[in-house]
């Protein structure tokens, strides 16, 4: 029971939170300005109170008690500086209902702590029962329940804006910087985005991940999060790991999976587990918001798929050269389907190069299904040309890639359906809003209303979804002859080509088999644009049709 000659030292304090600053008039009565002249007034009129210090936590949500300046006041209540605790209402002091109470009620009880609320009207040395045990309560309830509706209204708008594309990250992804005209677009970064297209371009030509973020920091290229901070950006977090400024595998390992630089938009990959605890956990992917095409791309979308493709199989470079082997990753056993690895058997004064099973080098079954690096090469060489060639020569195929292409009039004449069903759609909404007219006017009774307007509805539906359709194909159609344009011009490279280039090998092939007697099957990249109609979508080849070939393209030739 507090004595009434006692002497009160007061702590002052003040909140206001950023749901706070977006309540429009509200909000400055709550600034932390008009809190502190409110309570100042307060105190000036209080004889046996003395102000101590004022604490201050500007920013700071009432629905967590974790707060800088907050825990400072608490540290001298509990150091016995502070007797008495003085704010505008309960809902400065805090909206978490239990843990407000739990302060109120019991820990500044316990440490002789008389809390004052100014507006509420609430002071607990004079509180009878009934305001202790009903009226506090019920009012702290209020408060949470504000903060929960807040929560809850937050997280539609961000739904909403997931679903429209937009950004709603505090910073842009490296390779992106925010549009100048609306924040919640993504522009591109000149400068970041030729690093992200070196890194995709390193991982093809064969470079591991680790040597990739080595290389980076070689070259004295900053990291994203350095980058960011370089451009006067308060940027703690992204790519780097805490207290890291260098590039690391994790960082490249991130970019190079990161579907934005595709133009996509994937966002919604975490959530907080409530609106009383910060913490945040992965949703499955499946739960991801995507949208397609809502910025411009950094690469490819065939670039995109080849480095995924790689990024699943390991890779080193060779101890002779220091460089990768251009079957890196893209080799694997056809009996066992573990990758080969790289063998060199020295006689004399020379060296072969082999590749064998790995299953088989371990000692753990398998056959070794052995081939010389040079065989390999040429075969692989004389398949992708094959390979090139036949799709060139091939007339009606080619011509249809170049239809893919060009055929334009086909999305001009989708587009004219989508402009009809358009039309069609009005018509029906605007016969259901008569509708509604000729009812209140008595034109239509109420049985003949909901039977017509039941129909007009359906209508109206089965066109919305007719339309969705369209501008689907449209968008397929669009994107499908950029992409026929391009791995047609990759054909045209490959048609005379006399080296087995990285690059080259890892745009094209998928995935290369060594079986038994040194058969090599060979699995393309764009099988699904370009489909073969004569010729068997894997080419199988052995060294004696590799000779046979040899000699009649020579024969050709001296003819």
């Amino acid at each position: 029971m507090q004595l009434k000659g006692r002497q009160f030292y007061a702590a002052m304090y003040l909140r206001l939170s950023r749901e706070d600053e977006d309540r429009g008039a509200k909000s400055e009565s709550n600034s932390i300005k008009s809190q502190r002249e409110l309570v100042k007034s307060f105190l000036r009129e209080q004889p046996d109170i003395e102000l101590y210090d004022i604490y201050v936590d500007d920013g700071f949500s009432g629905s967590s008690f974790d707060r800088p300046e907050f825990k400072r006041m608490i540290e001298d209540i509990e150091a016995g500086r502070v007797n008495c605790v003085v704010v505008k209402d309960l809902s400065r002091f805090g909206r978490d209902y239990i843990e407000s109470g739990r302060y109120i009620q019991k820990t500044f009880p316990a440490f002789g702590v008389r809390f004052i609320a100014l507006t509420d009207h609430y002071d607990s040395m004079s509180a009878d029962a009934g305001e202790s045990s009903i009226v506090l309560p019920v009012k702290n309830f209020i408060n949470d329940s504000y903060c929960r509706d807040i929560s809850t209204k937050v997280k539609s708008q961000l739904k909403v804006k997931y679903k429209s594309g937009q950004c709603i990250a505090a910073f842009a992804v490296y390779g992106y910087r925010k549009s100048d005209t609306d924040k919640n677009r993504l522009a591109i970064d000149a400068y970041a985005a030729e690093n992200v297209r070196r890194i995709f371009a390193w991982k093809i030509e064969g470079l591991a991940i680790s040597a990739i973020a080595q290389k980076l920091n070689s070259l004295g290229i900053l990291s994203p999060k350095e980058y960011k901070k370089s451009m006067g950006l308060s940027y703690n977090g992204g790519f780097c790991k805490t207290g890291g400024s260098e590039w690391g595998s994790s960082t490249v390992k991130r970019i190079l999976t990161n579907e934005v630089y595709l133009g996509h938009m994937v966002q919604g990959k975490t959530e907080k587990v409530n609106y009383k605890v910060k913490r945040h956990i992965a949703k499955p992917e499946g739960e991801w918001v995507k949208v397609e095409n809502t910025h411009q791309a950094i690469v490819s979308a065939d670039d995109f798929a080849v480095v995924q493709h790689l990024l699943k199989a390991d890779g080193r470079k060779s101890p002779e050269s220091g460089t990768p082997s251009p079957f890196m990753g893209l080799l694997f056993c056809g009996g066992c389907g573990e990758q080969m690895i790289r063998r060199v058997v020295r006689y004399k004064s020379t060296a072969k190069v082999y590749y064998i099973c790995s299953t088989n080098n371990r000692g753990e079954g398998c056959s070794r299904h052995s081939i010389e690096e040079n065989t390999l090469q040429e075969i692989v060489r004389w398949s992708i040309r094959k390979y090139a060639n036949t799709f060139l020569k091939e007339k009606e195929l080619s011509d249809r890639a170049v239809q893919c292409r060009t055929n334009f009039g086909a999305v001009v004449r989708y587009d004219r359906e989508l402009e009809r069903l358009k039309k069609e759609r009005d018509k029906y909404s605007s016969l259901c809003c008569g509708l509604h007219e000729d009812l209140r006017n008595g034109i239509v009774t109420k049985e003949e209303f909901d039977r017509l307007h039941s129909g007009f509805f359906r209508r109206r539906r089965a066109l919305e979804d007719a339309m969705l359709r369209q501008e689907e194909l449209i968008k397929r159609m669009l994107k499908n002859g950029v992409l026929c344009a391009r791995r047609l011009k990759a054909f045209q490279d490959c048609a005379e080509l006399r080296e087995i280039d990285r690059r080259t090998l890892s745009s094209l092939v998928r995935r290369i088999a060594v079986c038994e007697k040194k058969q090599v099957v060979i699995d393309f990249y764009f099988m699904d644009v370009f489909e073969m109609t004569s010729k068997p979508a894997r080419k199988r080849l052995t060294d004696g049709e590799k000779e046979a070939e040899k000699k009649k393209e020579k024969a050709e030739r001296g003819a």
